[in-house]
């Protein structure tokens, strides 16, 4: 019991971290105006689209606000990768802000729907490039690994609160004022979170890619799927989550006709129940708390999978109201666990270079998964009635939990980073500014290798294939067969072949018995090139080495 407050302690001390990181307070504040102005317009625009045209109006805006975005993300995550992804989440907002503006002006003077429907669809669309660059540049603001988990557990908790409040709020504020004061106030929502992410501060926040501006438009474009296709990784999560948004599309649907036709709720029931989901994303959140610092996100991505199917299946076998609402607020929990830890290993497990579009294609995915769940509910519910429906969605995520939890364990022992290695490589200047993840990442693939007294690591002229740190004994360094310098512990060799692409300038041997960690070449070259502040301090040190070798060579 006392380590499990210890760990919350240390959960909530990272959760503190977040907003003392200028940097993330500002992203997370940048998310709360997002969710909200979300709410506000979604409201203002069902109500104004009834009362220009009843249900089929509203059902038609849904259709147009959600069947674009499915479209576009793939297309406008490309920006997150080929530009400054802060960048691109200030442009993206304030374009929202200027749709919403020409969409209450509309309303003001008397427009034609059709054109506040048409603006309603571009923000939604316009939405597709905010997240995937917001969900990007997140590893790049943490200090530390647990702060990358609870930022994501920040923004879980934001949603849920949002789904709960937002509507509510814009509601209210919609009956007191008029639909295009909603929409100007929106506006002006967008408008501030646009300066909030403004003031973030984030160098090399744009990846550099060794192919970029060698790539055709279409390879670019499918750089998130053919990432994910070749990473089993990747493969197995954005699978799993696209079940999970199946089932949450085909529950939309199940929860209507469920409260009319099962529970006997009437239609504020329907209200109550999405309500209880909002509750329970909530209570999600202080649950997720328990992720910071875990080194078991899997594991805990599948538990929250079982947390969002076996309810569904238990109130179609026993649907009682008061069990129904209960129930719904563990699915809530389970979407907060399958958000926070799913983000978080994607944001892991990614490339940079192609992180970006690859929570593009999830978004994409996702999307297309939700959509494909409301269409197939209808025609389950005709085949074997709403309780069989509930039942047969609901077991679908814990069997595939189940299928792959050999697979979503593995991930988690991969993700497992040796400290000592962790603590070696983080001592070296050229790895210090890079994202925990990245670091991580690096750790888990270093190779020991163990040298005699008086054996060559490499020699003068060799093909540069690996970068190295002394883990224990001492190396020396010699140029043209003379002594130029001797490296203890902590210190590495090897990065001039690799970054100038050029043969060993130097010939570095063992003095001691050692040991090394080595990095791969192209392990190295990712890892660096890939963030601006790693290749500055890669070119310090080849400076510096090249300053202190004159008139001969510099050591690699």
């Amino acid at each position: 019991m006392s380590r499990f407050r210890e760990h919350i302690a240390e959960s909530g001390r990272a959760l503190r971290a977040v907003f003392a990181n200028p940097n993330l307070r500002r992203v997370e504040l940048a998310l709360i105006g997002s969710e909200t102005g979300k709410w506000f317009y979604i409201v203002a625009l069902a109500v104004f689209a009834y009362d220009h045209g009843g249900a089929t109006a509203v059902g038609i805006v849904a259709a147009i606000r959600y069947w674009p975005s499915f479209a576009a993300a793939p297309f406008l995550s490309i920006l997150g990768d080929r530009f400054p992804r802060k960048r691109v989440m200030v442009g993206a907002t304030l374009l929202r802000a200027l749709g919403m503006g020409f969409a209450a002006l509309t309303v003001l003077l008397g427009g034609p729907p059709a054109l506040v429907y048409a603006l309603a669809a571009s923000v939604s669309v316009i939405s597709t490039a905010f997240r995937p660059a917001q969900a990007a540049l997140l590893p790049s603001l943490v200090r530390a690994p647990a702060e990358l988990t609870a930022a994501n557990v920040a923004s879980s908790t934001i949603t849920s609160l949002g789904v709960v409040t937002a509507p509510a709020l814009g509601g209210v504020l919609l009956v007191v004022t008029s639909t295009q004061l909603v929409f100007a106030v929106t506006g002006a929502i967008f408008l501030c979170s646009a300066l909030v992410v403004s003031r973030i501060q984030a160098p090399g926040d744009r990846p550099k890619s060794s192919t970029e501006g060698r790539e055709g438009f279409g390879t670019q474009l499918l750089g998130g799927f053919r990432a994910i296709a070749r990473t089993g990784s990747l493969r197995v999560l954005v699978l799993l989550y696209a079940a999970q948004t199946l089932v949450a599309g085909a529950m939309n649907v199940l929860l209507v006709v469920a409260a009319l036709e099962v529970l006997d709720l009437g239609k504020s029931g329907v209200g109550f129940l999405n309500a209880a989901l909002g509750v329970g994303g909530v209570v999600g959140a202080l649950a997720a708390l328990a992720l910071v610092g875990s080194q078991r996100l899997a594991s805990n991505f599948a538990f929250g999978l079982v947390l969002w199917g076996a309810p569904l299946a238990v109130i179609g076998v026993w649907p009682q109201p008061v069990l129904v609402f209960v129930l719904l607020a563990f699915i809530g929990v389970g979407d907060t666990l399958v958000d926070v830890s799913g983000v978080t290993l994607l944001q892991r497990a990614a490339p940079n270079e192609v992180l970006a579009r690859v929570f593009g294609a999830l978004q994409s995915l996702t999307l297309g998964g939700f959509g494909l769940g409301a269409l197939a509910a209808p025609a389950l519910i005709a085949l074997v009635g709403v309780r069989g429906a509930l039942i047969c969605v609901g077991a679908l995520l814990p069997a595939l939990a189940t299928l792959f939890w050999r697979r979503l364990q593995r991930i988690d022992e991969a993700s497992l980073a040796p400290s000592g290695e962790l603590k070696l490589l983080r001592g070296v200047s050229i790895f210090t500014p890079l994202p925990p993840e990245t670091a991580e990442s690096l750790a888990s693939v270093l190779t020991v290798v163990d040298a005699r007294a008086g054996e060559a690591i490499f020699t003068q002229g060799d093909h540069g294939d690996r970068f190295y740190i002394v883990a224990g004994g001492e190396v020396e360094v010699t140029i043209d067969g003379r002594p130029a310098r001797e490296l203890g512990i902590g210190e590495s060799f090897g990065e001039i072949a690799l970054l100038h692409d050029v043969p060993r300038t130097a010939t570095v041997r063992a003095k001691t018995d050692t040991r090394l960690y080595a990095l791969d070449r192209a392990d190295f070259i990712a890892a660096v090139t890939g963030h601006a502040p790693s290749a500055d301090a890669a070119n310090a040190v080849i400076a510096t080495r090249l300053a202190s070798f004159r008139p001969s060579m510099a050591s690699d």
